[in-house]
């Protein structure tokens, strides 16, 4: 869990995990050098639960420096991803980690619901592909929710998350798919995305483009024509959503 000036949800994100029903579990803080009350309102849970442990980075590096650490200090056999502002629902760890075992897959996502700053649902869901590999991923723009993505550490290793301010996820995913062939996608809702927070990394969607572009041309070391079809793909999926499995509901 990294995190960065969000003591005002990240109580509410540990709460959901603390209720999970599976209990055999750890939660790694990583602080990008919050400026706001993180640290403060952290105290009483770092003290109550020895599960949970808190780190500060020494000086403010972003969110992928906070995150390569968060997955250093990991010790369990899985890898979860939760940012400080996002909701599990209480079954996902279990019923993630068993349809994991199912699917002999080490790899994997579900499906989540969306609310906006305050917490008010949007009603609506995205669901991932049952299967993606590489070249989906980036054909589709990364399908896979970040609150969402768990992989399995004993078989895949650590992993060291690429330095790029934006897009972070999206370019671990790609790391990690060149280990594995697919993550495989459970069609089930089993957390809730925040969107949209005011000032969060990646509320400004009119500049991630040149963050697409970086990470296809210096880090995925694409030539200029397959970059350019890349980004193409990306401006495609983000105006017309094809390709997104988008359920509404009430």
């Amino acid at each position: 869990m990294p995190t960065y000036n969000c003591g005002k949800y990240i109580l509410k994100s540990i709460d959901s995990v603390l209720v999970q029903t599976l209990n055999d579990w750890e939660i790694q803080i990583v602080d990008d050098c919050s400026t706001d009350n993180t640290a403060d309102v952290l105290a009483p849970y770092l003290e109550k639960y020895p599960q949970i442990h808190y780190y500060r980075l020494p000086e403010n590096g972003g969110p992928a420096v906070a995150r390569t650490e968060a997955i250093k200090r990991a010790s369990g056999k899985y890898v979860a991803f939760l940012d400080s502002d996002d909701l599990w629902f209480p079954q996902k760890l279990e019923k993630q980690i068993a349809f994991m075992e199912k699917t002999k897959s080490y790899f994997s996502c579900t499906a989540y619901s969306c609310m906006d700053d305050d917490g008010n649902s949007l009603h609506y869901a995205l669901y991932p592909p049952q299967k993606t590999d590489y070249r989906k991923c980036i054909r589709l723009s990364n399908p896979i929710g970040n609150l969402t993505a768990m992989y399995d550490q004993e078989k895949l290793g650590k992993f060291e998350v690429p330095m790029i301010k934006k897009r972070n996820d999206f370019a671990l995913w790609l790391q990690i798919l060149k280990k594995t062939s697919y993550c495989v996608g459970m069609q089930e809702v089993l957390g809730t995305y925040r969107t949209g927070r005011k000032g969060s990394v990646s509320s400004n969607k009119l500049k991630q483009g040149k963050y697409h572009w970086q990470l296809y041309r210096e880090i995925e070391h694409h030539n200029f024509i397959r970059s350019l079809y890349e980004i193409g793909c990306w401006a495609f999926v983000k105006g017309t959503h094809i390709g997104l499995n988008k359920r509404h509901y009430l």
